[in-house]
């Protein structure tokens, strides 16, 4: 059995979730697939209307899931009106990390960090590549990588199946089995991750998921 995650490295509620997915990560493999959600033309620069839009979501998301989120991030990052949020570069970066040494996730769970709590430009690729020799990846190796993957048509692939599995927005997860997929509602596990986790060991033998609530729309948090 395996947890399909689609997500996207600016979604709130995905930073919500990520105790989650890490908890998952120690019960079955989590195959993560990047939405875009702020990719081409929903990309954004920085401004008192997002900033305004997006507080109150994350205030929200920090009370339902217990995430914290940084001074840096709320009096730093979105007040800097020369930062654009784009989902793109973040998402060639975990690409770049999976197609190394498959450590995708924990470079997503990094960059999240980074975003949420650090107040970090993550669209920024020398904030991308200082963030990968954090980890431990050599600055040149990460650099071919991140300029060989192809994100168009990953988050391409990650739309299509969001639509299959009739998700409306990130994140959005389903367990699949013998080719099989079944959504995960995880809004009762918010802030859970080893409830969670154990709810995911009894799902590997006996089946029972619903629709997801808790989820930023195709064009942004809410």
């Amino acid at each position: 059995m395996i947890l399909h995650y689609i997500y996207d490295p600016l979604c709130g509620w995905c930073y919500g979730a990520k105790p989650l997915v890490q908890a998952a990560q120690n019960v079955l493999p989590v195959v993560a697939h990047a939405g875009g959600m702020m990719s081409g033309a929903n990309r954004q620069r920085v401004s008192p209307q997002l900033r305004n839009y997006v507080i109150p979501h994350d205030r929200r998301i920090a009370e339902f899931t217990g995430q914290p989120f940084g001074e840096a991030y709320f009096e730093g990052l979105l007040r800097d009106h020369s930062a654009v949020f784009d989902s793109t570069p973040p998402i060639a970066a975990v690409m770049a990390a999976e197609s190394i040494d498959g450590g995708g996730m924990q470079m997503l769970g990094r960059l999240q960090i980074a975003h949420y709590v650090e107040g970090r430009r993550i669209a920024d690729s020398t904030v991308l590549l200082e963030l990968a020799v954090e980890r431990g990846y050599a600055q040149e190796d990460f650099h071919i990588a991140l300029e060989s993957v192809d994100t168009e048509a990953h988050i391409k692939a990650s739309r299509q199946l969001l639509a299959q599995l009739g998700g409306q927005g990130f994140p959005t997860f389903a367990l699949e089995q013998d080719g099989q997929f079944k959504p995960v509602d995880i809004s009762p596990w918010l802030g859970k991750p080893q409830p969670f986790a154990d709810w995911l060991k009894q799902s590997i033998s006996v089946d029972e998921a619903g629709a997801t609530a808790a989820l930023c729309g195709l064009e942004g948090c809410a």
